[in-house]
């Protein structure tokens, strides 16, 4: 008897080994599922391509971007002391380098500087960047024309670095079609982790040294871009004839009209712009509200930069969720979902200024923090499929002009949503003290988000994994002579001792 007592303690303790077992795989399986990801990518795609992918998103947009988001509001509120309106339509206008980015993609699909098509792009970017933070955060007592001149070249600094990197994405993309979906995740991911650290690191450096010092601290990331640009080993180009540039820019722009008529391009472009610029952008009479007011949250610097940083943990949750659940989804289907939770989280932000979470005891950090995370979960839904929509409308050839012509519709889009935001803050007069009505513009937001619903019969039904173009438009070529060779490796810091 004793024996048969025994044996169910036994037969416990092998279920719970099993168990322990089981765990440990699932874990391992976790840790190695990414990491196998990225070494197919490194092999299929080039360990320089990714390694620049990382740094162009990860470091100068995502770190760098995360930083001077906070400096920049803080600036604007406590250095150069303007309204919220204002300090919305200012943002608009830093954003405008964006919205012509199809002439940083025509320059380097069309215009080899000493033979190359990146490498020079990538050090006028760095140093473009480089300069117009050192002039920011050394002027003390800056106009403000003065200030959103350098704010804008600071911008324009990031968008050729962006646009350059977006070449390499829409090429690669060209030449594997089924990692495209991949690469625009490799993308978020980058920009994701980047965009968390640096929130994170945000608020503590603006209490430390102050917007202007942020500034100074944002020359590192236009460093490491120009130092990508040195370091890129890119194939020289045959000897080019400058005379044939205008030449060279009618055939291009010609491909692309000829791809614009397209109405499986610009049936989608037009959902793009307008799903965009109906999304009213409020974000600054909010980020006012959050700091000012004695009825608000009235938040620290220390804990806009953290709110941000949680924003960008959903964000980060959005890409995986996208990567291993819903890349495989119509674009149509997804989109409707997004627009649909996108107007459903907007109003999360109405009960957070009518105070209601209080009443529902629930803390204001703690509500502040769940809406930040759903809204940027919510967005980057939204933002993955469009972005590989926008990669699969390339014709080769001119991939970089091309995507970022599209994204530039995005910009645009973005840039007229902050116009429509600020104009509707003035005429509400929600000020950098009065916030009554500042619950009524969050509702009229959260409407318009909605409208796009109505437009979703411009998106294909087409997913990730299917072509959108026709084989004679996504086909085209004949801007370059010589096309950019699609194995770019970066320079060995440490050569060989056969090369000495």
């Amino acid at each position: 008897m004793g024996e048969e007592e025994n044996l169910p303690t036994h037969n416990n303790g092998i279920q719970e080994n099993k168990q322990q077992t089981s765990h440990s795989n699932e874990i391992r399986s976790c840790l190695c599922t990414p990491i196998g990801w990225c070494k197919k990518l490194v092999r299929e795609l080039d360990w320089s391509f990714v390694l620049v992918v990382m740094i162009v998103y990860g470091i100068s947009q995502g770190l760098g971007g995360a930083l001077a988001r906070v400096g920049t509001e803080y600036y604007m509120k406590d250095v150069q002391k303007v309204q919220p309106s204002e300090a919305q339509v200012y943002s608009g206008i830093t954003s405008i380098p964006w919205v012509v980015k199809p002439l940083w993609g025509l320059l380097t699909d069309v215009v080899p500087i000493l033979g190359y098509h990146r490498r020079p792009y990538f050090v006028f970017a760095g140093i473009l960047g480089v300069i117009s933070m050192l002039f920011l955060s050394l002027h003390a007592e800056l106009h403000i024309v003065l200030a959103l001149l350098s704010l804008t070249a600071g911008s324009a600094s990031v968008a050729i670095g962006d646009v350059t990197v977006d070449a390499c994405v829409a090429q690669k993309s060209g030449n594997h079609p089924s990692l495209a979906s991949d690469m625009q995740t490799l993308c978020s991911l980058s920009f994701s982790i980047g965009s968390l650290i640096g929130f994170s690191l945000s608020g503590i450096f603006v209490h430390l040294i102050g917007p202007q010092g942020v500034y100074g601290l944002l020359t590192i990331p236009a460093g490491l871009v120009l130092l990508v640009g040195t370091l890129l080993k890119e194939p020289q180009s045959s000897i080019f004839a400058y005379e044939q540039i205008n030449q060279k820019f009618f055939d291009a722009g010609k491909a692309m009209w000829k791809t614009f008529k397209s109405p499986d391009v610009w049936r989608p472009c037009l959902y793009m712009y307008l799903s965009f610029s109906l999304s009213l952008n409020i974000s600054e009479g909010m980020f006012y509200w959050f700091t000012d007011s004695k009825a608000g949250p009235s938040f620290s610097k220390e804990t806009i930069g953290y709110i941000m940083a949680i924003g960008s943990v959903g964000s980060l949750i959005g890409t995986i969720l996208y990567q291993y659940k819903l890349k495989n989804y119509s674009f149509r289907d997804l989109l409707f979902w997004a627009q649909v939770l996108s107007c459903l989280s907007g109003m999360l932000d109405l009960v957070l200024v009518l105070r209601l979470n209080l009443k529902l005891n629930i803390p204001d950090h703690l509500f502040v923090v769940i809406d930040t995370s759903v809204i940027q979960m919510v967005a980057r839904f939204k933002w993955m499929p469009l972005l590989v929509l926008s990669s699969k409308l390339c014709p080769a050839g001119i991939e970089g002009t091309f995507f970022a012509l599209l994204m530039s519709i995005d910009n645009a889009g973005v840039l007229t949503s902050s116009w429509l935001g600020g104009l509707l803050l003035h005429n509400l007069n929600v000020t950098r003290t009065e916030f009554d009505k500042l619950w009524l513009a969050v509702f009229i937001r959260n409407i318009s988000i909605i409208t796009p619903l109505f437009l979703l019969f411009l998106v294909p039904r087409s997913d990730s994994n299917s072509s959108v173009l026709e084989n004679e438009v996504l086909n085209w070529k004949g801007v370059n002579e010589t096309s950019v060779s699609d194995n770019v490796e970066l320079v060995a810091l440490v050569h060989n001792t056969d090369d000495r």
